[in-house]
């Protein structure tokens, strides 16, 4: 992707306004409950794929061993710290100064070695991935074409890459931002419901990249299950993409 890598994609306020839930991102009834909650759901999807992508034993404990994964908007880690356990060597990408210092601590507490970067995932010059994750990003970036060209770039030949966003529904402005943030369950400004993505958009963007969406499936709520991968895409959704 010859220029789509040298746009900035990084959104000063959204940085600021992550960095500054930095302290207690690891806490599960902390800011960030929600993404603890949501962690497992992504996981159980990422193993899933994983196995069916590199043909590795679903039975292995470390199906990523001997494989290089990258995780954009890392955040403090939450993320990244599985991916290592699960093989990989991994490398954690935010925009937030205080991110990134927060999951430096962290995996050094878990004894665990992931390289953590602040930046722009295109100003870096990464390369030669076999997994590329982005979990809840694509929403928050200036310019999403450039992104996506940037995660294309990072992703080596054979590689799979896998996003999570919040799909642009009357659903999801209810619940997810008037509901959760009017709620205090996320906290408030996280949400821009603009700029959310349908999954139509999403395949659109992946394909000028040369990417090919694999179907998505929903990351959807209910009382008697809470958080569970779905068919129901209104809420947030959970894709592969591989290169065509």
């Amino acid at each position: 992707m010859s220029n789509a890598t040298s746009a900035h994609t990084i959104r000063p306020d959204e940085a600021a306004h992550f960095g500054k839930l930095a302290a207690d991102w690891w806490n599960p009834k902390g800011s960030s409950a929600m993404l603890h909650k949501l962690n497992p759901v992504r996981l159980g999807f990422i193993r899933d794929a994983i196995d069916a992508h590199f043909g590795s034993d679903s039975r292995g404990v470390k199906p990523l061993a001997g494989r290089k994964a990258l995780d954009v908007g890392c955040g403090a880690g939450l993320l990244c710290e599985p991916l290592a356990r699960l093989g990989a060597e991994v490398t954690g990408v935010d925009a937030a100064e205080e991110n990134i210092a927060a999951a430096r601590v962290h995996a050094q507490g878990s004894g665990l070695s992931i390289d953590y970067r602040c930046g722009d995932v295109g100003q870096l010059g990464l390369a030669g991935y076999d997994l590329v994750t982005s979990m809840e990003v694509i929403e928050h970036v200036a310019d999403k074409p450039a992104f996506v060209g940037a995660l294309e770039a990072a992703l080596a030949p054979g590689g799979l890459m896998i996003l999570s966003t919040p799909n642009r529904t009357t659903r999801s402005r209810l619940l997810l931002v008037e509901g959760a943030e009017g709620l205090g369950m996320v906290p408030k400004g996280t949400h821009h419901w603009d700029d959310f993505i349908t999954p139509v958009e999403l395949h659109d963007l992946l394909d000028s990249a040369g990417l090919k969406m694999g179907n998505p499936l929903g990351i959807a709520w209910s009382v008697s299950r809470g958080l569970h991968l779905s068919d129901d895409l209104a809420l947030n959704y959970i894709v592969t993409a591989t290169r065509g």
